[in-house]
């Protein structure tokens, strides 16, 4: 979850302060340290407060790590510790706190995000589709399924996709990416034959997950290019695509809460 780089002022500033009678010429002190401080001022005070972090690609990943473990059990009580069985309204829920913070730290001009035209919409509305499939199905298998089970068969989809990039975009991967990734498929069916909480239904969720994951990142490259033509600055980064899949995940998501009479189970509940 980029910061803008702001400009830091005029790219050419004079810094010489006169020429000396054999011809040199210097440059004082006192005028660079004017430079730095003038530079200063021009930078946005929120970035003026934000940690120099070296290796800020670790952080991330790291980051990462924490909020989808951390995703991942809050789904796993809700759904199974308290029997709570409205796992597309519990989307629903998530994604209007998404579109929230995201939305909050645009206006106030700590993130840059693309305005939503009906034009990127249009493009993008076959990548949301699957996304919104992508999730429903994560929450019905997580009901069923144990958290490492779940990881375990969620490296499926890393086979499926690097098989859909061979085949549909014609990448090659060389043959340690391929050991690697039937590892993970052997993982998967020893861990499959030695699950002894196993259940039909969260497994046949979790393949269709996979399945929709893996067409989640195959159908997100192909329209890559034609949504970022679709964007006023001819761009699109990872903050936009966040909020323009939680903002259209909405209507899509209220519309399966009735079909799956979710209303009725919350109004009971």
């Amino acid at each position: 979850m980029l910061i803008p780089t702001p400009l830091l002022g005029e790219k050419h500033q004079t810094l010489a302060t006169g020429i000396s009678t054999m011809g040199t010429s210097c440059v004082d002190d006192t005028d660079l340290e004017d430079v730095k401080a003038s530079k200063d001022r021009d930078m946005p005070s929120h970035l003026l407060m934000l940690p120099n972090i070296q290796n800020q690609s670790l952080l991330s990943g790291f980051a990462y790590c924490i909020a989808s473990c951390s995703m991942i059990l809050v789904n796993k009580f809700v759904l199974s510790g308290y029997g709570f069985n409205a796992g597309i309204f519990l989307m629903i829920y998530q994604n209007i706190v998404s579109v929230t913070i995201v939305s909050a730290l645009s206006l106030s001009g700590v993130i840059p995000t693309e305005p939503l035209t009906w034009k990127l919409i249009k493009v993008w509305l076959p990548v949301n589709i699957i996304f919104v499939g992508m999730l429903i199905t994560s929450m019905f298998s997580l009901k069923y399924i144990n958290v490492a089970m779940l990881t375990i068969l969620k490296n499926v989809a890393n086979v499926l996709t690097a098989s859909g990039e061979t085949y549909f975009f014609k990448k090659q991967h060389d043959r340690q990416v391929w050991i690697s990734l039937m590892l993970m498929i052997i993982s998967a069916i020893a861990g499959g034959i030695t699950d002894l909480s196993f259940h039909a239904v969260g497994y046949t969720w979790q393949i269709l997950n996979c399945f929709l994951t893996a067409s989640y990142s195959l159908t997100l490259r192909h329209v890559m290019d034609s949504a970022k033509q679709a964007t006023k600055s001819g761009n699109l980064n990872e903050l936009s695509m966040v909020l323009l899949n939680n903002v259209l995940s909405l209507p899509l998501g209220i519309i399966l809460v009735l079909g799956f009479n979710e209303v009725e189970y919350l109004l009971e509940t």
